[in-house]
């Protein structure tokens, strides 16, 4: 018997008991010492009686024990029989040596023992360090849980429990909403009665197309619809990349104005209310990027699809001088102004900030442009502007800047709306109020400004400033330099008004030429070195040609490329006869490797840029990648291609 029972018997209790009665026992027979014997042998008799008490429990107990652990032995082996939980056990090589009848019954073969693991499960394999997995066999979906140092396998059958999530992740609602770009500007070329049936068959065209997928569709305004569906729903639609788009567009390509489909989507939301909000947010990114899209925003991921042609130019002026107002508010709300660009500024990037230096001094404000490292494209430019004593003097570097910062500081930034792209972006964190002018097609990332004027269709945003210039004061006296980069600008980003240039692109121009700008000096800005045509005509020589009407030049991986060169090259390709996209990969000081990709507007270099990280315009844009060779640089390049096109 443990001790710890021994001590219930013969414990302190026994002892002190035992010498209390024989104490008496003494007393007693000192009294009288035939009833001294008398209780002398009644003590001896309880003695005799305990003991073999004590005896009797110990065999009572025995059995019991023998008992309950019989039972809970065969308890054990019935669970592991009954358990609906597979148990395997395997030795160094990986050979069954025993399963509970679970894995007989999932396996099918009572022959398992003796058998490798690979040839009963050729699918099952993991990882040293792994401790958990899911693997399907017939038709079965488990889950299996890895005890390497027991050599042990559990397996749980969580095929009910997948089915379910899956079901669960079909059926999540989606909210979209559908809006009509243009009606608004189709409407002002056609007259009451075909604006009328245009608006009529293009909602009937939608319908079905929302009947067709099982999309409850409700009209909100005469150019917006909402949308409710599943989320099986959605991914029938990013299947077909959302084929509605192309659909509406081509039925009216006749149009003077086609009329295009601009979507936004959101999905995987905790609230309703948050649905609402991420679908409103895509919508205003497809709008911003030109329309003609649709963006789907799952969680945290954006989506784009769509986005074959080009924004719609604005005829009217009215957002422009609205814009212009807010800004004049804003300069004289500032106590100083900073102007900031993007890394490694252009031509556009420096015209427009020019511009805007001079808006805010036509109100005495003071404005400085932050400058960085610029590069040979510009660099004329500088020249001229370092020799300009009022304009030299309102260039600072970005450590100033940040020095400059106070509570009252506006900070406009031109043509970039992307924080990982300006010179500096410690200031964006610095400043509370912040103007964001651009003409480029909306990112997923994207500055939140109190004053936004992000317009897809203008060529530049040195056009986008002169408007505003003009709205700034009734005698406006621009120098003449300023005038100059301004369509310098101008001119470098529509390639001397062969693209994206529009109505009010040449009303620009005519206003700067009006206020002192000199096409000459604009030539002499543009001028290229000798070196850098023939750097650039040998990438040029390294050129594939990539499903028919693609160019794909890669630099030489010894020779060291800037951002402009790459873009003049692309550029140069896109002239040659039966190209229709033009894409030069060549590799930066810094090991970065650029992609520069240009078209004519069949193809959306955009979307192709955008799988790569970067961005742009339907038929120009660029990224940069880093860690990675020129020849896999390629690769992806090839693979974003396929995908898009």
């Amino acid at each position: 018997m443990p001790k710890f029972l021994l001590k219930r018997w013969y414990g302190l209790h026994m002892v002190l008991a035992l010498s209390f009665s024989l104490l008496l026992l003494g007393i007693l027979t000192l009294h009288h010492w035939m009833y001294g014997a008398i209780g002398i042998i009644c003590l001896i008799g309880l003695v005799l009686y305990a003991l073999q008490a004590e005896k009797g429990f110990q065999r009572d107990l025995r059995l019991y024990l023998a008992t309950v652990t019989h039972r809970v032995k065969k308890a054990g082996e019935g669970v592991i029989q009954e358990l609906p939980i597979g148990i395997l056990l395997y030795n160094e090589d990986k050979v069954i040596e025993w399963v509970n009848p679970f894995m007989t019954n999932m396996s099918g073969d009572e022959m398992m023992i003796g058998k490798s693991l690979q040839d009963v499960f050729p699918h099952l394999s993991w990882k040293p360090e792994q401790k958990r997995l899911e693997f399907t066999y017939n038709e079965r979906t488990y889950e299996v849980l890895i005890r390497p140092d027991e050599r042990l396998l559990y397996f749980t059958d969580i095929t009910d429990m997948k089915e379910l999530s899956l079901r669960y992740h079909r059926e999540k609602a989606v909210l979209a909403i559908i809006h009509l770009d243009n009606l608004d500007e189709v409407g002002q070329v056609m007259d009451e009665q075909s604006r009328t049936l245009l608006s009529t068959s293009v909602s009937g065209v939608i319908t079905e197309w929302a009947n067709k997928h099982g999309i409850y569709l409700r009209r909100l305004t005469a150019d917006k619809f909402l949308g409710l569906m599943e989320r099986e729903t959605l991914d029938k639609l990013e299947e077909s990349r959302f084929d509605i788009l192309d659909v509406v567009r081509e039925m009216t390509a006749d149009n003077k104005i086609p009329l295009t489909l601009s979507i936004g989507v959101g999905a995987a939301a905790d609230t309703y209310i948050e649905l609402g909000q991420m679908a409103q947010s895509s919508l205003d990114i497809a709008l911003g990027r030109g329309g003609d899209q649709a963006a789907v925003k799952v969680g945290n991921k954006l989506t784009f699809y769509g986005g074959k042609s080009n924004a719609v130019e604005k005829r009217t002026r009215v957002r422009a001088r609205v814009i212009a107002h807010a800004l004049r508010d804003l300069i004289h709300e500032a106590e100083h102004v900073i102007v900031m660009g993007h890394k490694q500024p252009d031509m556009d990037s420096i015209g427009a900030s020019l511009g805007v230096l001079k808006a805010v001094q036509v109100h005495n404000k003071e404005a400085y442009i932050v400058m960085d490292e610029g590069n040979s494209s510009v660099e004329r430019l500088m020249k001229e502007i370092y020799a300009h004593p009022e304009l030299a003097d309102s260039f600072i570097t970005p450590e100033q800047a940040i020095r400059l910062v106070t509570g009252r500081t506006l900070l406009v930034v031109v043509d970039t709306h992307r924080p990982s792209l300006v010179i500096e972006p410690q200031l964006l964190q610095e400043t509370s109020r912040i103007v964001v002018i651009d003409h480029h097609r909306r990112s997923e990332e994207f500055i939140e400004p109190v004053l936004l004027y992000l317009e897809p269709y203008a060529s530049s945003t040195s056009e986008l400033v002169t408007e505003l210039l003009q709205y700034q004061s009734e005698r406006l006296n621009i120098d003449n330099l300023i005038a100059t980069a301004l369509l310098a600008g101008i001119v470098v980003d529509t390639k001397s008004f062969a693209f994206r240039t529009g109505s009010r692109t040449f009303e620009a121009a005519s206003f700067l030429r009006r206020n002192g700008a000199d096409t000459a000096a604009v030539q002499r800005l543009l001028k290229e070195d000798l070196q850098q045509y023939v750097k650039r005509a040998r990438v040029i020589m390294n050129t594939e040609t990539y499903r028919d009407n693609m160019a794909i030049a890669v630099g030489d991986p010894s020779e060291d490329f800037t951002q402009v060169q790459v873009a003049q090259a692309a550029e140069q390709l896109l002239s040659l006869s039966g190209i229709a996209a033009s894409f030069v990969v060549a590799r930066r000081a810094d090991d970065t490797v650029l992609i520069s990709a240009r078209s004519l507007g069949d193809i959306n270099v955009q979307s192709i840029m955008e799988r790569l990280g970067g961005g742009g315009h339907l038929n120009g844009a660029a990224t940069q990648i880093e860690g990675i060779s020129l020849r896999e640089a390629v690769k992806r390049l090839k693979e974003a291609i396929d995908e898009v096109v």
